[in-house]
């Protein structure tokens, strides 16, 4: 049995994505692996354990662009409302909330972007992410 474990990111300025991700989503450092050219820094979501993991170059001297390959991470809300109200007053501009429906089913999301542009969905827990 395999066990999905975590994503990993490219960052730029990794202070800003912890500040980010503990901010925003609650999420905490768990470990770090800190080589002479690069970092390793996991973030955990306390509920469900996943990490993200983020791989700090540190010779680096511009921002990563994204490939059209990458999608985004999604976390699950109770309050979506609540949650896109706070990443507003952290200054993290979130998307309008959207409501797409579909004969098994409707789900209620929005986008936002981490410090460094990647795309995370925030979804209203119901129906299949109860």
């Amino acid at each position: 049995m395999t066990k999905l474990i975590h994503q990993m990111i490219r960052v730029f300025e990794p202070n800003a994505s912890i500040i980010f991700y503990a901010k925003a989503f609650g999420m905490r450092e768990s470990h770090r692996l800190d080589f002479p050219g690069f970092a390793l820094i996991y973030l955990r979501e306390p509920e469900s354990g996943f990490e993200i993991e983020l791989t700090w170059n540190k010779d680096r001297v511009e921002p990563y662009a994204h490939g059209s390959a990458y999608g985004h991470i999604a976390f699950a809300t109770t309050e979506l409302e609540s949650c896109r109200a706070a990443l507003s007053a952290l200054g993290a501009e979130p998307g309008e909330i959207k409501t797409l429906s579909a004969p098994n089913g409707t789900a209620r999301f929005f986008f936002v972007s981490d410090p460094d542009g990647y795309k995370i969905e925030v979804l209203e827990r119901s129906g299949h992410y109860v």
